[in-house]
């Protein structure tokens, strides 16, 4: 079902899928794991398959019902992309975008061939945004190469959680950049230079950067709750994100 979520870059989210699988280390600690095993022991409809890959095809009409302008973050449970998903449902979830144009739709992956495979032959409404996990420098940075062979409103990054400095980026056909820590338990660290890195890197070549959080580690190196470590960078919060096409 569609939600209400506290994702700060978002406004609902829209889980046609649940459920999904380990494929590079920014998967090592997955929110979405650790919330559907919950899920499931809450008997919520859904995940009674708990985080294996689950296709729920009777969520798929509920951004057509809706009447208010949204921006829907798709898949938050899963990955739109992946490999179990057959293309025939892809197909199905790129109908319900195409006609739900009131909204918008933001879909992030780290199956990043196959999402630029997909979208060459299907290619995405101009409410349909598309992003890229980039975590780290080996399994990252050589997404943002398919992030660019599609062509859509909207490329956007990731960048959370953040596991290691990433250098210098190429953020040619990039909008938009997000960077967040790892939470949870077991959250390793983000250093607020690999953070700087990132931010200088988007004011250079114009792209739009949202800072979402510290996570569990805050930038004096110490561990601590999410709520504590906050949201501030250098003083004060760095939102800055593309319109909805909503609102164009």
């Amino acid at each position: 079902m569609s939600t209400k979520t506290s994702i700060e870059w978002t406004e609902q989210t829209w889980n046609p899928a649940v459920g999904c699988s380990k494929v590079s280390p920014g998967c090592a600690h997955c929110y979405a794991e650790v919330m559907a095993r919950r899920l499931k022991a809450m008997r919520v409809k859904g995940y009674e398959n708990g985080f294996r890959l689950t296709l729920l095809p009777r969520r798929l009409e509920e951004p057509i019902r809706r009447k208010q302008p949204t921006v829907y973050f798709v898949n938050s449970m899963s990955d739109l992309f992946h490999e179990e998903i057959p293309d025939s449902y892809l197909r199905q979830v790129m109908a319900v975008m195409r006609q739900a144009s009131i909204h918008t739709f933001q879909i992030l992956t780290k199956r990043a061939e196959r999402m630029a495979e997909f979208l060459r032959l299907e290619k995405p409404p101009r409410n349909v945004w598309v992003g890229v996990t980039v975590e780290n420098r080996a399994h990252g940075l050589p997404r943002l190469d398919a992030l660019r062979r599609i062509s859509a409103p909207i490329r956007f990054v990731s960048a959370e959680p953040l596991l290691e400095d990433l250098g210098e980026i190429d953020l040619a056909g990039v909008d938009w950049v997000i960077v967040g820590g790892e939470s949870g338990p077991k959250a390793r660290p983000m250093k607020r230079e690999w953070v700087l890195n990132i931010k200088r890197q988007c004011d250079e070549q114009g792209v739009d950067f949202f800072f979402k959080q510290w996570g569990g580690w805050g930038p004096d190196g110490k561990k601590r709750s999410k709520k504590h470590n906050g949201r501030m960078l250098e003083g004060r919060t760095w939102n800055a994100a593309p319109r909805p096409v909503a609102s164009l």
